[in-house]
């Protein structure tokens, strides 16, 4: 998913294995200097994080950025709230949808975005155990088939 401009921080790889993603959101984060620092050195983690709206605003919560070893007593707080810039539409489409059924906004990835910290949020819907065993078993048997194709063009069988 490289796109111009755009730089990894931080991946949610669980997200796509617990969640059935619905539909996905591009949101800025209000962050102050010292959390920004520390995420240009490629230090956040994704992997107890979530969002939810209050009041009519979108927060993500659970994100943990550490400090930042050369900030001072201007640190900021490795797992404080942070909210999400999403456009007054978006927030009442997510309002509707998270209010109407089992779902949840997921954060998917952060990232550099021309120099603007980004965050790929997913509306979602959890995965029981036995979706979980389907997909699994349908990317092996996808994965046999295209192993077994490549084998028959080298012409090995």
């Amino acid at each position: 998913m490289k796109e111009k401009g755009r730089k990894a921080i931080a991946t949610n790889r669980k997200a796509r294995h617990n969640y059935t993603i619905l539909d996905v959101y591009e949101a800025g984060v209000a962050l102050v200097g010292t959390e920004v620092k520390s995420l240009r050195d490629g230090k956040a983690s994704l992997a107890d994080a979530f969002a939810t709206v209050d009041d009519g605003e979108v927060w993500l919560r659970g994100l943990h950025i550490p400090e930042y070893m050369a900030g001072s007593w201007t640190n900021h707080a490795p797992r404080r709230n942070r909210k999400l810039l999403l456009h007054k539409r978006e927030i009442e489409v997510l309002i509707g949808k998270t209010r109407e059924g089992n779902m949840t906004l997921v954060p998917l990835s952060m990232y550099f975005n021309e120099g603007k910290v980004k965050v790929e949020l997913a509306l979602a819907k959890g995965k029981q155990d036995y979706d979980k065993r389907q997909d699994l078993a349908r990317r092996t048997a996808e994965r046999e088939v295209t192993r077994e194709l490549g084998r028959r063009i080298k012409g090995m069988r």
